[in-house]
């Protein structure tokens, strides 16, 4: 049996680690619900279509009086009504009746046949048919397309443009959604500075912090920036503890190694569980990962690019983990 490879096997083992769905809910409109996670299953509260109705425009007529009728032996029907869309009732044409219909008109229950406008030659007030039509014809039965109680939206579904558009449909006004994940952000370092502040020689200007503060909202979640801690260890526990206390996950880059003492790692033991201390893979070793007081714990590269790599692989893994989001493994 071949070996897993590293990338995978490191996902699952911290996903595995990961309380699934733990983050609550709350109720949001649905003209704000775009790419948020839907919480619990939605079901249709109508039939869609909510009644029989036309898909065509033209006219209403028995379907049995339709038998016999040829290019040689028309059959006649006199036009007594009108359904327009909108309309609540549905008027049944009598024998040897047609009722003129729209797209969308409710149409009653029976042997009824919708008459193409182009397939009746109207005379008047009247209207030949010269072919037979079989039952129904052209007309939308009522829950074609959706029964109530049939699911609209499953639990863990980032909700789409569509999802919003047959949530319309039925009246549906709010849903409940998972709650944005509170991720606390952290940059590391002596050298690094704020990218607002004076550059001076042997620093460098804090971009992961802005960076990875927009992925994550990106991502759905939301960021708190807890500036950049100095390569004090203890400083850093306590700072780390605090942050913990207000937020879903921690998302730390930078700061792996420090004198060499394996900086990150020590830390994430000071506050909980270590579950990954690296990858085996091109740039793994930063990939740090961690759970305390079930918090999920991620910490990445300084270096931007790998910075931001890592949030896609670990820091989005746990997002949709913490809210419950059905989703395949991120890719390298």
């Amino acid at each position: 049996m071949p070996e897993e490879s590293p990338l995978p096997k490191a996902q699952t083992d911290f996903a595995n680690k990961i309380k699934f769905r733990s983050l609550t809910s709350e109720m949001c409109d649905i003209s704000s619900a775009l790419n948020r996670i839907c919480y619990s299953d939605i079901g249709a509260t109508l039939d869609s279509p909510p009644f029989p109705r036309a898909i065509v425009e033209g006219f209403l007529v028995n379907t049995d009086e339709t038998k016999t009728a040829d290019d040689s032996s028309p059959v006649s029907f006199k036009i007594t009504g009108e359904i327009q869309p909108g309309d609540e009732n549905a008027i049944a044409p009598k024998k040897g009746e047609a009722v003129q219909i729209s797209t969308g008109s409710i149409i009653p229950n029976g042997n009824y046949s919708a008459v193409r406008m182009w397939e009746a030659k109207q005379d008047g007030n009247n209207i030949l048919v010269s072919r037979p039509f079989p039952p129904r014809f052209f007309i939308e039965e009522q829950g074609c397309d959706i029964k109530t109680d049939d699911i609209l939206v499953s639990a863990g579904s980032l909700i789409t443009p569509a999802h919003i558009g047959t949530l319309a449909s039925m009246g549906i006004k709010e849903i409940p959604v998972t709650k944005k994940a509170q991720v606390a952000v952290f940059s590391s370092g002596d050298e690094v500075i704020p990218y607002t502040g004076n550059f001076k020689p042997g620093s460098i200007f804090d971009c992961n912090s802005p960076m990875l503060a927009a992925a994550i909202e990106n991502a759905g979640g939301k960021a708190i920036s807890y500036g950049i801690q100095s390569d004090n260890f203890e400083t850093f526990v306590n700072a780390a503890k605090e942050a913990l206390s207000k937020s879903d996950m921690l998302l730390i880059s930078g700061g792996t190694a420090v004198g060499g003492r394996d900086f990150i790692s020590d830390l994430i033991k000071e506050l909980g569980e270590l579950i990954i201390d690296g990858v085996p893979m091109r740039s793994g070793r930063p990939l740090i990962m961690g759970i305390a007081n079930d918090k999920p714990i991620v910490c990445v590269a300084g270096y931007p690019p790998e910075a931001l790599r890592g949030f896609t692989l670990f820091g989005q893994l746990a997002m949709n983990t913490l809210s419950g989001h059905s989703k395949e493994l991120p890719t390298d």
